[in-house]
């Protein structure tokens, strides 16, 4: 049987997973995420393989690359990526690496790019189950009327990103906040 090759990352906005399949990287997500078995499910099934612990030379590379793109020298990655996913899945993801660095776009925006408006929540969706986290910015996906929702690495890592790559979002009120000076 074949193997994916797993290595954890610290980033300073929390910890990611890195997997390389094949000499391509397969793997970018959030440790501690929502639908972390889901994500790692669907790509064991879809690349018929199992995790194992270790180290690959695109692991390397994609460190190497983070670790750039996080101290603010690195906008764009040169990491192979291997999609697995469904076709209008992959159709999502190819169109969130359009997305340039510093800047966003919403899920409508995002939709008219891959489907009809009707598809809104499939495309939320495919945006969810994006296991390449920040090689395909899923990050700079924000709401219509541009405050910042859902995030697999949760919206302090979404907003720390964002500001990271200069790009602007609205702040959701905090509501607690906003009670308690009242």
């Amino acid at each position: 049987m074949s193997h994916i090759d797993i290595h954890p990352f610290p980033t300073p906005f929390g910890e990611l997973v890195l997997g390389s399949f094949e000499e391509r990287l397969c793997l970018c997500d959030w440790r501690y995420r929502r639908m972390r078995e889901g994500v790692d499910q669907r790509l064991r099934k879809g690349l018929g393989s199992a995790f194992r612990e270790g180290r690959s030379p695109v692991i390397e590379t994609a460190m190497a690359q983070l670790k750039a793109y996080f101290a603010g020298e690195r906008r764009t990655f040169g990491v192979p990526l291997r999609f697995v996913g469904s076709q209008f899945q992959q159709r999502v993801w190819e169109a969130l690496q359009k997305v340039p660095y510093g800047s966003t776009s919403t899920y409508a925006e995002l939709t008219a790019r891959v489907a009809s408006p009707a598809a809104i929540r499939a495309v939320a969706s495919a945006n969810g189950a994006n296991a390449l986290s920040i090689l395909v910015p899923c990050h700079r996906i924000i709401g219509s009327s541009g405050e910042l929702v859902g995030y697999a690495g949760g919206l302090p890592a979404k907003r720390k990103l964002l500001q990271l790559e200069g790009a602007h979002a609205q702040e959701q009120p905090d509501l607690f906040h906003a009670l308690s000076q009242a």
